[in-house]
């Protein structure tokens, strides 16, 4: 029995991922849940328009974060304010009592707004917008509908790829004269096509089920679902290329995986983590995704209203799928020279 335990540390000792995941997701899970597990809304961006805009911007407690005070505005302004996702709240002047209009597609900020209004009794009149239930489906719907898409280009992809290099396959492409971007445009277009027909069938799905609603445009969620799905495929193939087994793919896109479905607002409310972990939720492709889908269907947003999240998504997309075709090539390489030598002179591999 000693031998075998020695045997297994000697294992575990060569084996660095299993290593990394024994050690890095305690402590991932343990940062996680300390200081992004936390429901509570400290802080909400607000408008003020109407004729008494400056008064009342000076008269709110300092919970309301006042970052447009608009004189000139009335409610048609402030119901744009929300819609742009720009404030999290609008106090509407120049009515009695002031009305409050209250954006619910942001569910855990709009809870918290309303318990706060609610202590100042008649003296304003709240109105929820997006989502007037505030019911939790409405905003996880679309949020899961990035979920999936981030399954199936991360775990579903890797594995797929890194089976291509436990059957020997790999040196098959290895020789074949075909560029490396186009051999992954190749390899992830199955699964880009899949991932689009499990969307479609999942946002129906939520939509007869959960009387979710689709406000906005289907081409801009369409756009921002293919952008996202580039992204999360190419991780995918990145995964596949730093992986040598189909257990070592799975592991790190799990790794990838958990700190999207915990960091990226899907759970947990990004404007009540602590700053530190919130920016690793900034640098999330799944945080700007569902900032469209939550947008488009809840809100109506347009395209403009969100080009901050379409503009990083494209970014992530050409970073993530330029550093896949890299690393691929230069997995590609060994085999391509082999090719060269085996080849009969006067020929070309």
């Amino acid at each position: 029995m000693k031998a075998m335990i020695l045997k297994e540390f000697r294992e575990l000792r060569r084996d660095r991922r299993t290593v990394a995941m024994l050690v890095v997701m305690p402590l991932l899970l343990l940062v996680i849940f300390g200081y992004a597990a936390n429901f509570y809304v400290s802080s909400v961006k607000a408008a003020v328009v109407g004729p008494q805009a400056a008064q009342l911007a000076e008269q709110l407690p300092p919970y309301f974060d006042v970052t447009e005070v608009a004189p000139g505005s009335d409610e048609a302004g402030a119901e744009q304010l929300l819609q742009d996702n720009q404030v999290d709240v609008a106090f509407v002047t120049g009515t009695d009592p002031v009305l409050a209009l209250v954006d619910g597609s942001n569910l855990f900020a709009a809870q918290s707004i309303v318990a706060s209004l609610n202590k100042l009794g008649d003296q304003v009149s709240v109105q929820i917008l997006y989502n007037p239930e505030l019911t939790t489906s409405w905003v996880m719907v679309p949020a899961i509908i990035g979920l999936i898409l981030t399954f199936i280009g991360t775990i579903i992809t890797s594995i797929g790829l890194v089976r291509e290099r436990e059957a020997g396959t790999l040196e098959q492409l290895a020789v074949m004269p075909i560029r490396p971007s186009a051999v992954i445009l190749g390899k992830i277009t199955p699964y880009f096509i899949l991932a689009s027909i499990d969307m479609v069938i999942i946002t129906v799905l939520g939509m007869l089920l959960f009387d979710v609603p689709f406000n906005g445009s289907p081409w801009v969620f369409a756009l921002g679902a293919a952008i996202f799905l580039f992204v999360v495929l190419g991780l995918g193939v990145f995964i596949s290329t730093v992986s040598q087994t189909t257990g070592q793919a799975i592991q790190l896109a799990f790794l990838m995986l958990l700190p999207q479905i915990l960091l990226s607002g899907m759970i947990f409310p990004l404007d009540a983590m602590a700053a530190g972990v919130r920016w690793i939720g900034y640098l999330l492709p799944l945080t700007y995704f569902t900032m469209i889908s939550q947008g488009v269907m809840l809100r109506g947003a347009s395209f403009e209203s969100l080009a901050l999240p379409f503009a990083v998504l494209s970014v992530m997309a050409v970073v993530v799928f330029l550093g896949a075709t890299l690393r691929f090539r230069r997995d590609l390489a060994p085999g391509r020279r082999a090719a060269r030598r085996r080849a009969p002179a006067g020929t070309e591999a």
